[in-house]
């Protein structure tokens, strides 16, 4: 195993792709430091997609472990009909929506609340521009989720109710109650 890691690194830039398939192929036979190189290399992607996700660093850090602990029982299912890249996105999506499924529950059945991020409008930057991943994590959690997916990462509605369990015309209508809340905080409401 390890000598296919260092077959890896003779490959030239050009082989990228060859070079992840073998690190890939590598993990996929036990290979740990084969697992390590393909946690650096998608580390950053994947937290940040669990910060836009939860609107929280500390819940963003556990999800992105838990996508990873994920990622070890689940890379024998990688078939490599599309990259892996897109492929771990989908598997961190994924599981980010159940670990917020899971906090939120517990929160749920430990103090008998409904769990809703705080709506305030952010403060303003010195250049007086808002900005808009800071407006984002102000959402409620499901139209943050809904907008995530639909707008930031370019799935579809069908897709979004599948993952969340909802109803198409719910993530429909939450990515409008995002997007109208987004427009107001920014003061681009419609006339």
């Amino acid at each position: 195993m390890e000598r296919t890691l260092a077959k890896v690194s003779n490959l030239t830039s050009d082989d990228e792709s060859q070079r992840e398939a073998a690190v890939i192929l590598a993990a996929k036979q036990g290979d740990k430091v084969a697992y390590k190189t393909l946690y650096h290399n998608h580390v950053g992607r994947v937290y940040a997609l669990c910060l836009r996700l939860t609107g929280d660093r500390g819940l963003a850090e556990d999800a992105t472990q838990e996508v990873f602990i994920q990622l070890w029982s689940k890379l024998d299912r990688f078939d490599g009909q599309s990259q892996f890249s897109t492929w771990l996105h989908s598997v961190s999506a994924n599981v980010t929506v159940s670990y917020l499924r899971k906090q939120r529950n517990w929160v749920q059945r430990m103090f008998n609340i409904e769990t809703s991020p705080a709506m305030e409008m952010p403060a303003e930057e010195d250049s007086g521009q808002v900005d808009l991943e800071a407006l984002v994590v102000r959402l409620p959690q499901r139209a943050r989720m809904v907008f995530v997916l639909h707008a930031i990462e370019g799935y579809r509605h069908e897709e979004i109710a599948q993952m969340l369990d909802m109803a198409v015309g719910t993530s429909k209508a939450q990515f409008h109650r995002a997007k109208q809340l987004l427009k107001t905080w920014m003061g681009c409401e419609d006339e």
